[in-house]
């Protein structure tokens, strides 16, 4: 199941940022299929009764003007380091903008503020190592933000202040080592949190407590060494949940408790040598717990009769379990190389 991998990874709000690109791809083929060749130096513009959406990529020049009702632009691969102060001014319906690839290092608190209606925001692969307090004063619409592989070292609160609406947050990809208490507590709506391949360490305590809809939570490529009790608990809707390539060690007994229909985990690349008894009381029932599967692959495991509660869950739940051929026992000396299951089953 290598869709699975951080590198493969697919969550279901990843999709709404890119349906105008299929739309402008679709729309590229229509034009060829007429024999038009699009000019290379000229921004891809696509009109309809919603109004008009825009993409441009070098070749291309950079767009200095732009329908007033645009509702849709894509300016991308441009290596700008900074915004042109007044590119938004002029079209108040805009719902999507996409800056990535570029070398931005900072935005004026004041970009945002001609387009009140902004629901998507991507900033994938820039070089922004903050967000000026005041930038989402008024985007109470914006949904998506996608902070993607920027140069994130630490996180104010209020910098997001203002987001109202806000359904996917993608922190992925940045230096975040620390977050800050409360980060989320007005976010009452948030479905995607993903926090991967940064370096924390550890994880405020409150950090699920304001999201109560949460069902989906990338915690991967991190450092985590200890998943706490209750840490989770606030989050019953919770569906799928990565941790894999951390530095786990231990999980609390109630760690997953409280998660009622979790489909998808894993643990995969950590250090874990056991797990507590009563750890998996909770995952794998007949309510339909692990729809999609489990990983514990990567992990040194030490088979002894510790793991004795693990071994009847691994039976239970073989055909959930990812790469039971690569789950292998790390120690003692006499199991040494022995599947999990194998071990399990005898």
């Amino acid at each position: 199941m290598s869709s699975w991998s951080p590198e493969g990874k697919q969550s279901p709000g990843s999709w709404e940022p890119h349906l105008c690109r299929i739309l402008f791809l679709l729309l590229l083929f229509v034009v060829s299929a007429k024999g038009v060749t699009p000019d290379p130096n000229a921004c891809l513009v696509f009109h309809s009764s919603n109004g008009s959406s825009i993409s441009c990529q070098p070749p291309a020049k950079f767009p200095h003007y732009l329908p007033a009702d645009t509702i849709y632009l894509a300016t991308e691969f441009f290596n700008l380091t900074q915004m042109p102060a007044d590119i938004l001014q002029g079209i108040p319906n805009l719902q999507e903008l996409h800056l990535s690839n570029n070398q931005l290092e900072d935005l004026s608190a004041k970009f945002l503020l001609p387009v009140p209606q902004l629901k998507v925001l991507d900033l994938t692969r820039n070089a922004l190592k903050r967000l000026p307090p005041g930038l989402f004063k008024v985007s109470a619409a914006l949904h998506t933000l996608v902070l993607k592989e920027n140069r994130l070292d630490i996180l104010d609160a209020s910098w997001l202040r203002g987001l109202k609406a806000l359904r996917h947050l993608d922190l992925s990809g940045n230096q975040l080592r620390t977050l800050p208490r409360k980060l989320l507590a007005n976010f009452t709506d948030l479905h995607i949190l993903d926090l991967g391949n940064n370096q924390l360490q550890t994880l405020p305590p409150d950090l699920l407590r304001g999201p109560l809809k949460l069902e989906w939570l990338h915690l991967e490529g991190n450092r985590l060494q200890v998943l706490e009790e209750g840490f989770l608990a606030p989050q019953p809707k919770l569906r799928y949940l990565f941790l894999n390539n951390n530095k786990l060690t231990t999980l609390a007994a109630g760690a997953f408790r409280g998660l009622q229909v979790l489909d998808m985990l894993d643990l995969s690349n950590n250090s874990l040598t056991s797990v507590p008894e009563g750890l998996w009381a909770s995952l794998g029932k007949a309510a339909g717990n692990m729809k999609v599967g489990f990983d514990i692959s990567g992990n040194p495991w030490i088979c002894d009769q510790k793991l004795d509660d693990l071994y009847r869950w691994l039976v239970a739940n073989e055909d959930k379990m990812f790469f039971q051929n690569n789950t292998h026992c790390a120690g003692p000396k006499a199991l040494e190389g022995q599947t999990l299951l194998a071990v399990a089953a005898s």
